[in-house]
């Protein structure tokens, strides 16, 4: 797994969002430079589709309330063939924690004034055209990821 460095994360807020409100709506879609190592989160009432490149390899991600917050996830598991898909899942599955640390940290004052959301349960949705990779993980909670 890569390690997080904070000096290669840039944050967006879009118009209407701030760092610390609203939690709902509230969506966060975090892409990278393989070249770089940069990571760059847009957080906004609506995905980010304008930062997100043909390669799918982006993290989305919002806030739901039920009787607790949760914060669910989506990754698109593609490729051209199945060991093209099964790499790419590896690749997810190693890079998850950093994403996640990312998006912590990104919005850490939106957790600052809403302290709660540290103890929210994550939802990663794993989507691919291979129904094998198509699944529903539990990630922990954002204290997992300070």
């Amino acid at each position: 797994m890569s390690k997080f460095n904070p000096d290669k994360l840039s944050v967006e807020y879009r118009q209407g969002i701030t760092p610390t409100n609203p939690v709902i709506p509230r969506r966060y879609t975090l892409t990278h430079s393989d070249e770089t190592g940069e990571l760059f989160l847009t957080i906004g009432y609506e995905y980010a589709y304008d930062m997100i490149n043909p390669t799918r390899d982006e993290v989305i991600g919002e806030w739901n309330y039920d009787t607790n917050y949760i914060f669910q996830a989506t990754v698109y598991v593609g490729g051209n063939n199945r060991e093209e898909v099964d790499r790419r899942n590896r690749i997810f599955i190693q890079e998850l924690p950093l994403a996640l640390k990312a998006i912590r940290y990104g919005d850490r004052k939106l957790f600052q004034t809403h302290p709660d959301l540290d103890k929210a349960s994550i939802y990663i949705y794993f989507r691919s055209v291979y129904s094998e990779y198509n699944r529903t993980e539990y990630w922990g909670s954002f204290s997992d990821y300070k």
